[in-house]
């Protein structure tokens, strides 16, 4: 199967006017999502076993590199949308200062990446936690990317169809992320989100996880 989208950007402002009205999120009508629990446990238990050394050296490693930089707290907690607009405290590993907050500017929220911040942010290591609301049922390996609070308000503010991709659990990995970049633009964000709610089931979260860590690797490679 391949994968295209042609994207237009949407302005989103400074501020929003207030929350958006998200409990009429419908269900995914149609959409084949009844294998994703029984998926999602399945992935995490066989590559827990396959590489169980990997998860022990990075869950050992990784915290204490984040604590030495700068003495500060290892995981970053915020308040994401999940589905039909119900909000979730997702886990990561904290990739910027202390101090920083939920930063909707791109631009600002890089300037604020620490050093080690910025290795985990370049090969996602910063979100292995997630497995941990993956099994809590908050989100499911693969789908869209879980929004802050914030930043859902505000784009959906300018672009309320933005709320389509809420129909499904969102994900560590998805095919917005994987064809696109974190700085895309909403609206193709959310066609992406859209293709692949359309199209979802187990295969084509095998492709887009593969796709993921292709991704991941090619950055060790590249010259």
């Amino acid at each position: 199967m391949v994968w295209t989208c042609a994207g237009d950007g949407v302005t989103v402002p400074g501020m929003a006017a207030g929350r958006q009205a998200l409990g009429d999120v419908k269900p995914a009508a149609g959409v084949r999502d009844g294998y994703k629990r029984t998926f999602d446990i399945a992935v995490i238990a066989l590559l827990g076993v396959l590489l169980a050394p990997l998860w022990l050296l990075l869950g050992i490693v990784i915290p204490i590199a984040i604590w030495l930089e700068d003495r500060g707290a290892v995981f970053f907690v915020q308040e994401r949308i999940g589905l039909r607009g119900k909000p979730f405290r997702m886990i990561k590993f904290r990739s910027m200062g202390p101090e920083a907050e939920a930063e909707v500017s791109l631009h600002s929220a890089i300037e604020r990446r620490t050093l080690v911040g910025k290795m985990l942010r370049l090969f996602h290591l910063d979100e292995l936690p997630q497995v941990v609301n993956v099994l809590r049922g908050d989100m499911s390996l693969v789908g869209p990317r879980a929004e802050s609070t914030r930043r859902n308000d505000l784009i959906c503010s300018v672009l309320p169809e933005f709320r389509e991709r809420l129909r499904v659990k969102p994900g560590i990995a998805g095919l917005a992320q994987a064809r696109g970049h974190y700085w895309s633009p909403p609206r193709e964000k959310l066609r992406y989100d859209n293709l692949y709610i359309e199209t979802m089931g187990p295969w084509v979260d095998v492709k887009v996880i593969l796709l993921c860590i292709f991704t991941v690797v090619a950055r060790l490679v590249r010259p």
